[in-house]
């Protein structure tokens, strides 16, 4: 496939095909079978489950495919993160909600718990070396904090400039940072929960087919007020998402607090397809949630 410049602009999309053209400087052409905004396969099996954690919920939300979410959790609050349609990678980004200059370390935390792996009981530590939020409960093997986030110039690197129109994580968290005051000199390196970034004997890594299912979760105790900034990834480049991008359901719980008829999803439809939670805005896109 060519990988000569492309014009900004897309020259005709076939709908049947879901192939679209884009013109090249030289005057060749591109194409690429990835559609602008792909979702989900009509028919994916969706499981929204519950908190991994017993507690009055204090927020329930969910994050369409594509698109950004953020929420302050408050110290000793628990948020659990349920991969709604399996292996569907939640990049994340942790700030002190006090001081954002604190914000989630990738080397202070691996270097502490002398492990690449993010697995339960990792704490997940701040610029500072202080704790930000820890893993309370994992329903997959690992989960990886040194894959790193998509973005429009890593996409065109990797795979080509037919794909610079599709929009990534880095820009899904600049579209979130800016609603909190943030910006480009804000991003870090960040989490990716439910994606399988191994690290081979050679030291190499690798970015394959997810470990994780519909349904499964992972929960994060807030161990300050902290800052969640997550991208529901829109990679289609790559098996991160299995190629069938998919929502995420985000569930703070107070630990400290009795459950109760908090959960907006019932017991008799919280796992069809249809028994999503409320979402408070639309995040549709990265448009619709600045």
């Amino acid at each position: 496939m060519a990988t000569t410049q492309a014009e900004n602009a897309v020259d005709h999309v076939d709908p049947v095909n879901t192939v679209v053209t884009c013109s090249t400087i030289s005057g060749g052409t591109v194409a690429s079978t990835v559609p602008v905004g792909a979702v989900y396969a009509e028919g994916s099996a969706l499981d929204w489950g519950a908190s991994l954690v017993e507690g009055a919920v204090v927020l329930d939300e969910n994050v369409a495919p594509n698109a950004p979410w953020s929420a302050v959790v408050s110290k000793g609050h628990v948020l659990t993160i349920v991969d709604v349609g399996g292996n569907q990678s939640g990049d994340c980004l942790l700030y002190n909600a006090d001081d954002p200059e604190e914000r989630y370390s990738v080397p202070d935390t691996l270097a502490w718990q002398g492990n690449a792996y993010v697995r339960t009981g990792t704490v997940l530590r701040s610029s500072e070396g202080r704790p930000l939020m820890t893993v309370v409960a994992n329903e997959i093997d690992r989960q990886d904090t040194i894959g790193g986030a998509c973005g429009k110039e890593s996409n065109t690197l990797r795979y080509g400039h037919h794909v610079m129109f599709q929009h990534g994580c880095r820009e899904n968290f600049l579209a979130e940072a800016s609603r909190r005051g943030l910006g480009v000199r804000d991003l870090v390196s960040n989490l990716n929960w439910f994606m399988n970034v191994p690290v081979e004997a050679d030291g190499a890594l690798g970015i394959v087919d997810g470990m994780s299912a519909p349904g499964r979760r992972v929960a994060v105790r807030a161990e300050t007020d902290v800052l969640v900034i997550v991208s529901n990834c829109p990679q289609m480049n790559n098996p991160c998402n299995d190629f069938n991008p998919t929502p995420l359901r985000m569930i703070v719980v107070d630990p400290h607090s009795p459950s109760g008829a908090a959960d907006p999803a019932s017991a008799d439809d919280a796992n069809t397809d249809d028994a999503s939670p409320r979402s408070a805005r639309d995040t549709s896109t990265p448009e619709a949630a600045a």
